[in-house]
């Protein structure tokens, strides 16, 4: 495609390690890439290269604002062919007993609820167009169950059960709605946590190595891409080797 006509991708949270990664891979790859983050600046085109990219303030918790992004993208480019769901956060490190509720909820609402706002907001102009392609980033807590990270691990077991929920929902639409479930990708989250934690998670993974952002990426701009064409609903697994089904 030329650039006039190149696809147009939405990553959340793109402003992150994670979200780096996914953008320059994307970006290599020929899409335009709107980058969403709570921390973006509003409005604001990112430097060089902004025929190719636009910075977009969003809150993903917040449906208005999930719906400004989407009229952003639409404005600048008229289209909105793919979305990364990628924003999200850890919370504490607690046992239930002791995890606080407000907590809690606000782990529930970034990594799950906002999903949910992203993808109603995007799936029309999608639908409407006869193609688009979904990617939720959830995590092999999200299948294991972290201990102390109960609300990490019910909001991504929740990402990956609304990705089959929706990917068959639109399967007939030219949407496809996928899945990845990375284990422990050394940036992004991981970054924040404590050596003592880092040294657990690298114990689980049977590769002995943790991922690399660039692997993450790979993997989200095949789903994001028009070679993928027949697998929705799916979940891809991305951990090294530690997750069992």
């Amino acid at each position: 495609m030329t650039s006039a006509n190149a696809r147009v991708a939405i990553v959340t949270g793109g402003v992150g390690g994670l979200g780096g990664a996914i953008t320059a891979r994307l970006r290599a790859d020929g899409f335009r890439v709107a980058i969403a983050d709570i921390d973006a600046p509003t409005a604001a085109d990112s430097g060089p290269g902004t025929e190719q990219t636009l910075m977009v303030r969003v809150d993903v918790t917040d449906p208005d604002s999930a719906a400004a992004m989407r009229d952003a993208v639409l404005g600048r480019w008229g289209r909105v062919d793919v979305l990364v769901n990628n924003a999200g956060i850890a919370g504490p490190t607690a046992p239930v007993t002791a995890y606080p509720p407000g907590a809690w909820q606000r782990v529930i609402m970034v990594n799950l609820v906002g999903v949910f706002h992203c993808t109603r907001a995007c799936l029309p102009p999608m639908i409407a167009g006869g193609y688009g392609r979904v990617v939720n980033i959830a995590s092999i807590a999200g299948k294991d169950g972290n201990p102390d990270m109960s609300a990490y691990s019910a909001s991504k077991a929740g990402v990956i059960a609304f990705t089959k929920s929706v990917g068959k929902e639109t399967a007939k639409t030219g949407v496809l709605v996928n899945c990845v479930v990375p284990g422990v990708i050394d940036a992004g989250l991981t970054d924040k946590a404590p050596e003592e934690e880092r040294r657990l998670f690298l114990s689980r993974i049977p590769m002995g190595r943790m991922g690399r952002p660039q692997e993450l990426a790979e993997l989200v701009s095949w789903l994001a891409s028009e070679r993928c064409s027949f697998s929705t609903g799916a979940t891809f697994d991305l951990s090294g080797g530690r997750a069992v089904y």
